[in-house]
């Protein structure tokens, strides 16, 4: 008897637009490898590898619609990809798994103190201040995100 879940079970969701190709490299991989549904929404379009399991999700743009279309359409224990702070706040309180793309999980825990610290430095932009964006995604980031996805799939397919 299999004590696995289906892969059809549990899917992974991409908030899209921002996530860096590499990321996405690793999904596609991952994805083919496991067979579970992979799905990217984006508010443009994107090339994604031909395979039965992975999809490309394109909304209309404008403010929110792809994080809208995701929230709408995650269930509890999904794992989700996304850097949007209100979103994941979002996500985690339905029960999703959220990960950033630097391979940092978002829980009931830290998303709060992380969706503060958004909030002030969106103050101090609107008012002027100049802030610096985040580093670029590092070897480290990478393999921590690998590392956390594949804790995910052997739990989860």
């Amino acid at each position: 008897m299999n004590n696995h879940k289906a892969a059809s079970d549990s899917a992974i969701w991409v908030d899209a637009d921002a996530c860096p190709i590499v990321i996405k490299e690793i999904l596609f991989k991952a994805a083919i490898r496991t067979h579970i549904s992979l799905t990217l929404v984006a508010n443009h379009f994107m090339r994604i590898p031909k395979a039965h399991n992975i999809q490309l999700l394109q909304v209309e743009r404008g403010f929110d619609v792809a994080d809208n279309t995701i929230l709408a359409r995650v269930n509890s224990g999904d794992f989700v990809v996304t850097s949007d702070i209100p979103l994941a706040d979002e996500l985690v309180e339905k029960g999703a798994v959220v990960i950033t793309p630097r391979g940092e999980l978002l829980t009931t825990e830290n998303i709060k103190p992380k969706l503060n610290i958004r909030d002030f430095m969106e103050t101090l932009r609107a008012s002027g201040q100049n802030t610096s964006g985040p580093p670029p995604l590092s070897n480290s980031d990478k393999q921590s995100f690998a590392n956390a996805l594949d804790k995910w799939l052997a739990k989860n397919v």
